[in-house]
Formats: structure tokens, C-alpha cells, sequence
């Protein structure tokens, strides 16, 4: 059985968004949607009688957020499988529980009710941090509205850290007919101590040469099992996160690994990861990696 992609919906332009990728993504790859809202209205009204005729006003609104964004996505594609439910519990608890069985879980940068001026709200950003499948976080960008680029961007740090992120990438410019860049920010400390510039340059040169080959290393096995996919390669200074942010202004998709530690239930997110959620000019997707 396929798992089905899971979407957040609350009902705001953001989450609205979201149903529109995640429901061309659903078709890219033969997946079955499952679009979930989160409402607590049965914990603060209790159980109406059975007799009873009068629904809440908030299990009104939550039945209509569900179904007015099936029909969203039926509308967008018809082909696309798409169910929904009113689940009564909190947005975060909803959607980490979902994960074990998900292809992957889609949200809006930010819901309803969030402070104007937020880059992100607050549970986008907790169930990329703690999803144990992938998060994709649906940004309303320019790159969204304009149309594609025809790229996906995968960032490349620890060869072995981010062996999920590469598969997921790859499997994303596959499904999706287009190239693949594999970006990997190296350093030159400007406070290094050298006698020469010529000692300088070399120790440049060496550094990308590192980051090159750390790059072959990583996409080694991605370029054998997806020969098909054009994976360019780009050893690039400055620090990961500028630079990948800098990668997603020409991308339909970045995608960055997140390492979860075993046992470990607070917010796991690196640097590069955060700032992506938080100014990426694209969708961005999380992808776990157990360490």
C-alpha cells in the first residue's frame, strides 16, 4: 500500500497553498492525498447528545475547512485521491503522528491566527524539526506563483548525514523531468595566517577540491541507481546557509537533511535548515536523517 501524502490545513491562504503543491506532487508520484485539520472543539464542548440538532460553531468551521479543501484539490486534479479529516487534537501533535505512515507531511509557512510579520509559524516550523519522515514547508515565493525553474536544489554537507536528503532529491527531479543541483559551501578563513598569497590560493584551491570530491562521494550511489537525472555539482564558497538560500531564488524545490538523535524530543534543526524555512525563496523539504 502507497503511503499517502499528508497535508496540514487550517484553512488559511498558506495552508491553501500547500494543497496546491502537495496535490501536483501527489500526482508526480501516484500518491494517494490525505488532507487533516486539527480542532479542539470536542475537548472544550464535550460530546453532543444524540438528539441533539445544534452543532458548535467551531465543529461547523472545522467540517468546512476539511471540505472545502477536498474539494480544492479534487478541483486542481481530479485524478488525485484525496480524502480529508477532522482530527481533535492540536495542529503539531496531529501531524507528528501522521508521519510514520506518510510519504511525506506538507504545511504553509504560516496559519491562521499567526502574528502578521512572522516568517514562519510556529507549527511548520515544530514538525520540521521533529517529524521522523519528510516535512515540506510550501513558502509563498515568487518561484510558486511564476511558474518553474525546472531544478531542484539539494544541500550537501556530511556525505553520510545527508545520504536521505539525496535520495529524496533525486527522486524529486526524476519524478519531476528536471535537473538536479548538488550544492556543497566550502570555507577559505579570511583570518588564516599565511606567508604568501600564492600559499592562499593554494589553500583555496585544495578546500574546493574537497568540497568537489565530497560531492562525488555523496552522490555516488543517487548518480548510479538514477542515471537518467542530470546531477550538476557545485562546490561553492561561503557559509551553507547563504549560499543554499541564495540557490533557492532559481529553484522549484530545495532540499536540506535535519540529524535526529534517538530518544531526543526536542526541536532538532541545524542552522542551514532554519534559516531555509525562514527566507527560502522556494518550498523547501526537511528530510530527517537518524544519527
Amino acid at each position: 500500500m502507497e503511503l499517502p501524502l499528508v497535508v496540514g490545513v487550517d484553512g488559511s491562504d498558506s495552508s491553501l497553498l500547500a494543497v496546491d503543491w502537495a496535490v501536483d506532487e501527489a500526482a508526480r508520484h501516484g500518491l494517494p492525498l490525505r488532507l487533516v485539520h486539527a480542532s479542539l472543539w470536542e475537548r472544550y464542548e464535550g460530546a453532543q447528545p444524540s438528539f441533539s440538532t445544534d452543532r458548535p460553531a467551531e465543529q461547523v468551521m472545522a467540517q468546512h475547512i476539511i471540505a472545502s479543501s477536498v474539494e480544492r484539490a479534487r478541483l486542481r486534479n481530479p485524478e488525485v485521491k484525496a480524502s480529508g479529516e477532522v482530527l481533535p487534537d492540536d495542529a503539531v501533535s496531529v501531524l507528528l503522528r501522521a508521519g510514520p505512515e506518510a510519504f511525506a507531511l506538507v504545511t504553509g509557512s504560516r496559519g491562521r491566527g499567526e502574528v502578521a510579520g512572522l516568517l514562519l509559524g510556529s507549527v511548520s516550523l515544530a514538525v520540521a524539526a521533529r517529524a521522523v519522515c519528510p516535512v515540506v514547508v510550501v513558502r509563498s515565493g515568487d518561484s510558486i506563483r511564476q511558474g518553474s525553474f525546472g531544478r531542484v536544489v539539494v544541500g550537501v554537507g556530511d556525505p553520510t548525514g545527508g545520504a536521505g536528503a539525496v535520495r529524496f532529491a533525486v527522486r524529486e527531479a526524476e519524478v519531476r523531468g528536471c535537473a538536479l543541483t548538488a550544492v556543497r559551501a566550502w570555507r577559505n578563513p579570511a583570518q588564516e595566517p599565511v606567508d604568501h598569497m600564492l600559499i592562499a590560493d593554494d589553500a583555496a584551491r585544495l578546500r574546493e577540491e574537497r568540497a568537489s570530491a565530497g560531492l562525488d562521494d555523496a552522490l555516488r550511489e543517487a548518480a548510479r541507481e538514477h542515471p537518467q537525472v542530470d546531477i550538476q555539482r557545485r562546490p561553492v564558497e561561503g557559509p551553507a546557509h547563504r549560499v543554499l538560500l541564495k540557490a533557492s531564488t532559481e529553484a522549484d524545490l530545495i532540499v536540506v537533511g535535519a540529524q535526529r538523535q534517538h530518544g531526543h524530543f526536542g526541536l532538532q534543526l541545524g542552522r542551514v535548515a532554519h534559516a531555509l524555512l525562514h527566507h527560502s525563496k522556494c518550498p523547501v523539504a526537511v528530510v530527517p536523517q537518524p544519527v
